[in-house]
Order: C-alpha cells, then sequence, then structure tokens
C-alpha cells in the first residue's frame, strides 16, 4: 500500500512534528513564552485550573516538558516501535488541546479588511494532529506499518 515516497513522507512529518515540539517545549521555559500562552491557558475549561496551583512560569515549564518528552517519543517511535502508538495518542492529545484553544480563547478571532483571521501558529497544528494520528495507526496494526 505504501511506496518508499509515502515512506519518506510519513518519516519527514514524524521527524518535523518531534523537533516542533521539542523546540516550543524548550522555548516555554522563557518568561515571554511563559506570558504569550497565559491568555491560551487561563481561557481554556482543561487548562485554566493549573494557575491556581502554579506560577505562570511553572505552568509554562510544565506545558514544555511535557512538549518536550512527547516529542521525544515521536521521534523515539522510528527506532522503537513499542512508542509509537503511546506517543501518535499523546501527541494527538497535545494538537487537538492547541487547536481547542480557537474556540475557548476571547478574541482569538478577528476582522481584517472584511476577512477573518486568527493567530495563525494555532493553525499549523492541523497537519501536527494529522501527521499524530498516522503515527497512531500505523503502529496499532502490528502487520501494515509503515517502513522505508
Amino acid at each position: 500500500m505504501y511506496n518508499k515516497i509515502s515512506s519518506l513522507g510519513y518519516y519527514i512529518g514524524v521527524f518535523g512534528t518531534a523537533l516542533i515540539l521539542i523546540w516550543i517545549g524548550m522555548y516555554k521555559f522563557t518568561p515571554t513564552e511563559a506570558a504569550a500562552i497565559k491568555p491560551l491557558v487561563e481561557n481554556h475549561f482543561a487548562m485554566n485550573w493549573l494557575y491556581k496551583l502554579m506560577s505562570l512560569q511553572a505552568v509554562s515549564i510544565l506545558i514544555g516538558l511535557s512538549e518536550i518528552v512527547i516529542g521525544s517519543l515521536l521521534f523515539a517511535s522510528l527506532y522503537w516501535p513499542q512508542l509509537g502508538k503511546i506517543a501518535g495518542i499523546s501527541s494527538a492529545v497535545i494538537f487537538i488541546t492547541t487547536l481547542s484553544f480557537l474556540i475557548t480563547t476571547p478574541g482569538i478571532w478577528r476582522f481584517v479588511d472584511g476577512f477573518p483571521i486568527t493567530d495563525f501558529f494555532l493553525v499549523k497544528d492541523i497537519p501536527y494532529l494529522a501527521i499524530s494520528l498516522m503515527v497512531w495507526g500505523n503502529y496499532s496494526n502490528e502487520n501494515k506499518r509503515i517502513k522505508l
């Protein structure tokens, strides 16, 4: 079913998604990113309670650590298939959560020149969610794994 080109695309997609998660996760350790994600987290029904337990920076670091761990799992799944299903499910949860910010964050949508726009850094998570689902599916079926 898969040919060399689609397999190569899969591996590039997984590597790229892992890289972005790790990179953005590391950025969460900075005060700039901690402040930047505050409006997203504080307005999210499943995350806003974190600020009641931890400081602004501690919440950002916790989120960053989870992104780094899950990005590392995605990358490792290329070498250790037994990690693939966990990596796929976990990264899908991250990207579903970040995409839900498009609904939960007040003022995220606005009109410019009569055209609806949003913070496009969130929209980029649509293809990352697709990669996560591909990883999940790839490692859910033992007999039909994508191989290069």
